[in-house]
């Protein structure tokens, strides 16, 4: 039997119960894909990163949903860095994350948190399309194209109080180049924020997800698209917890900036 160090660590929060829980395991090399995906399933929180050295203050950088490996995924590579920086012992201030599918990630620690350093996605806008209406039960003014597909509401309240059907939404498949299955609602207006905004991911096997960094790089494209505003005060509203992420578009870089909290730490036994 193998023991695998595991953290569990609530991501874009500055305590437990907020933001988006992520596990971190640590590993000298991968393990084999089946292994990871079963791994991730058994641990059951929105994303599992796995981490291996690859050289000084480099790491390789793997995430799985419960039921998939997806290629950019913002709060576990903030948890990652989190638990190299907290609980590992890194004593630099700069961590690079070596991605197979977005190039090389850059975490900076700051005075009150990290900001994180990701590739700025292509958006475009395209039609509202009536089986995306249908299943979000409302209306945007707009949709966008990009990793995912943004949809644009009035008011902060029009994302709130969306109820869609998320099997629905899960069933929507590929259009215009974007997986309609994982779906960004926003708008420009809420309490003391520039964006307020929720995001549905049926689609990667997680009905609602509570902080999403992947989304507000899209988000943060949108609206340099619409507004050309550069940078942001966000909040992801998702009930019970809720998450306060900043963003900055830089050229063809998005910079992501938020705390992390480590809450559990003990071991994988295989």
């Amino acid at each position: 039997m193998t023991d695998y160090p595991l953290f569990q660590v609530d991501a874009f929060a500055s305590k437990a119960f907020q933001g988006n829980p992520a596990c971190v395991m640590p590993m000298s090399d991968f393990l084999s894909d089946d292994m990871l995906q079963a791994i991730a399933a058994e641990n059951n929180v929105a994303e599992t990163a796995y981490i291996v050295p690859a050289g000084e203050g480099r790491w390789k950088l793997r995430w799985f949903t419960p039921t998939t490996e997806v290629p950019l995924c913002g709060h576990a590579t903030l948890a990652s860095a989190h638990i190299l920086f907290t609980e590992l012992g890194f004593d630099g201030d700069r961590i690079i994350f070596e991605t197979v599918h977005s190039g090389e990630l850059i975490v900076q620690k700051t005075s009150d948190g990290y900001e994180m350093d990701f590739p700025r996605p292509d958006v475009t806008e395209i039609s509202v399309d009536e089986a995306v209406v249908e299943a979000l039960g409302a209306r945007p003014v707009a949709a966008y194209s990009g990793p995912f597909l943004a949809t644009v509401f009035e008011t902060a309240a029009d994302v709130t109080s969306l109820n869609p059907d998320i099997r629905a939404l899960g069933a929507l498949g590929v259009l215009d180049g974007c997986d309609r299955g994982n779906i960004g609602c926003l708008a420009v207006d809420g309490n003391d924020v520039d964006v307020t905004s929720r995001f549905f991911a049926p689609a990667s096997g997680i009905d609602e997800d509570p902080a999403t960094g992947s989304w507000h790089c899209m988000l943060s494209a949108v609206m340099v698209a619409r507004t050309g505003r550069t940078e942001l005060a966000c909040y992801q509203a998702f009930p019970g917890r809720g998450a306060y992420i900043g963003t900055r578009c830089e050229g063809q870089r998005i910079k992501l900036s938020g705390q992390a909290v480590t809450i559990i730490s003990g071991k994988f036994a295989l």
